[in-house]
């Protein structure tokens, strides 16, 4: 069986590395990687090319940097090109990025069975790109593989049922798989004692490219840092916004420092009390540590968790309640699977 991988974002990456790992582990599956270039940090992705091997790609398209339309065309042409040459059995996508909705796009007219990772995932306003990506990508899919039983819930409701199959979250394998690996160095540099800081992370267009939301958001959360302890590894983006807005002197309460990468940061999680993020990942990342987050948007695709009231989504004014609020919620165990979502994958799509 031949797979052809289509990645393009940061998080693509990780997700491709660990079920790269599980692929690698059988002769009867040659792999090819593609990826479109729309997004790669090393600081981010790096890492896990040195821990899980992860190889090297065979494609890079260099496609990035143009409205969605340009980008998405221009990912169907050259991924069109390559499939026609490479003649796959399946491609495997994942999320809901350009890259995505482009492979399934492209395989489709071939009529190339089509794997998509993270399915079933459902988020307001219908209108958001990542929205109508992961949409129309699941309404050519023939392989869906969701994360959690929700996935599986919103999928039906929208009448699709075949070739669903509930796999688990391939985040929560490389959460497992890196956990003995975590860098817990930055707990005595920064002078952090557990259960007495707090990890805050924002980097959304929505959040940061308004002055009055943004000075909003960070006069919350200078009131919570005059109380505990909050550590802020700051986005380019975040940090270019304060400075052109002139709001530094509200961040001066917190521990500002630069981006730190997974393993870092995932110490840093593991011993935090509660984290503020408006990160898609990170939220459910927190979760997998034991801790509870604060969400600064108007609404997640990770809605198991809210559902739950572990996580509290807020808006700019209401961050310092919901990050005080002492909620009392009943930790409840694999909700994303049992951390051999990869190998569930591979399985699934080697025996059809």
């Amino acid at each position: 069986m031949k797979i052809l991988s289509i990645i393009g974002a940061r998080p693509q990456f990780v997700k491709e590395a660990i079920v790269q790992h599980e692929i690698s582990k059988y002769d009867d599956i040659e792999e090819v990687v593609v990826h479109t270039g729309q997004h790669y940090d090393n600081n981010m992705s790096g890492v896990f090319f040195q821990v899980l091997n992860m190889r090297k790609p065979d494609y890079n398209l260099g496609i990035s940097g143009a409205s969605h339309g340009e980008m998405t065309g221009k990912m169907i042409i050259e991924l069109e090109k390559i499939m026609i040459k490479e003649k796959p059995d399946v491609v495997l996508l994942y999320g809901d990025t350009n890259s995505t909705l482009a492979g399934a796009i492209a395989a489709s007219k071939l009529k190339i069975k089509i794997a998509h990772v993270e399915a079933g995932l459902r988020q307001e306003p219908k209108d958001m790109p990542e929205e109508t990506n992961r949409v129309i990508t699941d309404r050519i899919s023939d392989y869906l593989f969701t994360a959690s039983n929700l996935g599986v819930k919103n999928l039906k409701s929208e009448g699709i049922e075949e070739g669903v199959y509930f796999t688990g979250d391939v985040m929560y394998d490389i959460f497992l798989k890196m956990k003995p690996k975590f860098n817990y160095s930055l707990m005595k540099k920064l002078n952090l004692e557990e259960n007495k800081f707090i990890i805050m992370t924002m980097h959304r267009d929505f959040n940061v490219d308004n002055n009055e939301k943004l000075e909003k958001i960070l006069m919350q959360v200078n009131k919570v840092a005059q109380e505990i302890k909050v550590v802020f590894p700051i986005h380019p983006r975040t940090k270019k916004r304060i400075n052109e807005f002139g709001l530094e002197d509200l961040i001066k309460n917190i521990i500002v420092i630069e981006p730190i990468d997974y393993l870092q940061l995932m110490g840093l999680t593991e011993r935090c009390l509660k984290v503020i993020t408006d990160s898609g990942g990170y939220q459910k990342e927190a979760y997998f540590a034991g801790k509870k987050a604060v969400i600064i948007m108007p609404d997640t695709s990770w809605r198991e968790l809210t559902d739950l009231n572990w996580n509290i989504l807020t808006d700019e004014n209401n961050i310092y309640d919901n990050v005080m609020n002492n909620r009392e919620v009943d930790y409840i165990e694999n909700i994303y699977g049992d951390g051999k979502a990869a190998q569930k994958i591979v399985s699934i799509l080697r025996k059809n």
